[in-house]
């Protein structure tokens, strides 16, 4: 099984960022942790600050993956062109925040991407990636 896992803008910076909401732990330790409890799953990490080269990591892995877990950052609330690249492939895509969206600023609570998307899993800080995968494996 292959799941591509792709994060958006200023997810770089998770462990410094803001960690009253992110927390403070990287995401290679996240990637790390996932890869020792899936061994038998293949995890590729993909992160861009810049919406094409997300859509084109979506084009390239999202008709050969199993899977796509995307956390796409502010995008989520603005980009129909990542709403229309999740339509046009085939690989399942579930969308993963770290916080809960909804109890934050408004502009949050509303998601283009869910609605093309397999199931959204929210607030549950890096475990959010870990429940992904599961959903993905089934």
């Amino acid at each position: 099984m292959k799941i591509q896992i792709i994060n958006g803008p200023n997810l770089n910076l998770l462990g410094v960022r803001e960690p009253g909401v992110y927390g403070n732990a990287s995401f290679d330790a996240c990637m790390t942790a996932l890869r020792r409890r899936f061994p038998d799953v293949e995890l590729s990490y993909f992160q861009s600050n810049i919406e094409g080269e997300i859509i084109n990591k979506l084009h390239e892995t999202g008709f050969s993956f199993d899977g796509i877990v995307l956390n796409a950052g502010a995008y989520t609330h603005t980009s129909v062109a990542i709403h229309d690249a999740i339509k046009a492939i085939t690989t399942p895509v579930v969308e993963v925040h770290i916080s809960n969206v909804h109890a934050r600023e408004e502009f949050r609570h509303t998601s283009l991407i869910s609605g093309v998307c397999r199931g959204v899993i929210a607030g549950f800080g890096m475990d959010s990636y870990r429940l992904a995968v599961e959903a993905i494996k089934g």
